[in-house]
């Protein structure tokens, strides 16, 4: 599949929010962003994201297949997922799951027949003050019923969007995943829509009724922009410098005296105390830094890791990036193996590999003939002719 250019402007958006030797980490939206074109993440949306980023299709399919929320097959415009974890369970959720997949005739990550629903039961939507709890593309449906939630879908399937007990108004899958890329919702009014729940807002009633409330805070306070908060930060750090005392004149330091009572060193160093820091000795006054070897081990690794050959190697001296050299020719690959087949024979009448026969044999017919492999009689243990 060929992206369209939108896609492509905004993979450059995304890549360019991460500083050019981490664009690695850019890959989990870049996935969300193949998703809210095609509905799934596709092959073609696996080898997009490697090329974008410089890495190979199997490293963006193990981060694909890890997470959940990424699909790897074509996906309705409603996911509807039901939890079916032990609280909501307790409470129904179960039974809610099973009334929508009898109803919709589907199963667990199956999709109806028109593609507009698919049904999967979740381990846990982190939402058990609201169990059982159901979700319509991550937004919420808190406290539902078999019967509430047959409604939900219903109306799905008849065109309507019914409203999320808390959240923005519902979207499609495709819209959702360009948000979880990183991108605003471009709906008018669609984030002002619907509310937070009753639970959540229990600790706040709680803290008006007994009068609790943070020192100092006030909830008119506005709330600054980045350009004035640093201005703000830049005029405070000034002050600061101008009320700071001038620093005392230094005094010329007196020429160093020698010791009368040091001893001279074996090298003839007349009156040689300590020797000198490095400091000192150098005439730097940079403050002292620890060697890389000081890190930690994982610490180490992480600045030294590569996504691709082309990132700029990390400023850690002694290390070096492996890097993956061209492939060997097929016919260089097979001279290689044959090779290793001819230095390595296998073995015959059941000896393991590397058994030296002839000695075997040898040493069979010496102990057959009585002497043992220097023609000494066995019997003359240790040769004074003493019999054991």
């Amino acid at each position: 599949m060929s992206f369209t250019e939108t896609t492509r402007a905004r993979a450059r958006e995304i890549i360019a929010r991460y500083p050019a030797d981490r664009s690695r980490s850019a890959l989990l939206p870049l996935l969300h962003l193949v998703q809210s074109e095609e509905g799934y993440v596709s092959p073609a949306g696996v080898e997009f994201c490697a090329e974008v980023l410089g890495l190979n299709k199997a490293q963006v399919g193990a981060v694909a297949t890890f997470y959940t929320m990424y699909k790897r097959k074509p996906t309705g415009d409603y996911l509807v997922s039901v939890c079916t974890n032990t609280m909501c369970d307790v409470l129904g959720g179960q039974v809610v799951y099973d009334t929508l997949a009898e109803h919709l005739g589907v199963g667990h990550e199956e999709t109806t027949a028109d593609g507009k629903i698919t049904l999967e039961h979740a381990e846990c939507l982190a939402a058990c003050d609201y169990g059982p709890v159901m979700t319509v593309n991550y937004d919420f449906f808190d406290n539902v019923e078999p019967q509430g939630a047959l409604g939900v879908v219903q109306e799905l399937q008849a065109g309507g969007r019914p409203m999320p007990t808390r959240g923005a108004r519902l979207c499609t899958l495709k819209e959702m995943a360009v948000q979880l890329a990183g991108f605003a919702d471009e709906r008018n009014d669609a984030v002002a829509d619907g509310g937070p729940g009753e639970p959540s807002l229990r600790g706040l009633r709680l803290a008006e009724q007994h009068g609790i409330a943070v020192a100092g805070y006030d909830p008119k306070t506005p709330i600054r922009s980045k350009a004035e908060a640093d201005r703000a930060a830049a005029e405070a750090k000034a002050k600061a410098e101008a009320e700071k005392p001038a620093p005392a004149p230094e005094k010329a330091a007196e020429p160093a005296k020698a010791d009368p009572t040091a001893k001279a060193d074996t090298a003839g160093n007349a009156g040689a105390a300590e020797p000198a820091t490095p400091a000192a000795a150098s005439g730097s006054t940079a403050p002292d830094v620890k060697a890389p070897d000081d890190k930690s081990p994982q610490l180490r690794t992480a600045e030294t890791r590569q996504p691709d050959a082309r990132t700029a190697v990390a400023d850690a001296p002694g290390t070096k990036v492996p890097v993956d050299g061209p492939a060997p020719a097929p016919r260089d690959a097979r001279a290689a193996e044959a090779a290793g087949v001819a230095a390595n024979p296998p073995a015959g009448d059941g000896k393991p590999a590397g058994d030296d026969a002839g000695a075997q044999e040898r040493n069979l017919k010496d102990a057959e003939a009585g002497t043992d492999a220097d023609g000494a009689d066995p019997a003359d243990a240790n040769g004074t002719g003493v019999r054991k």
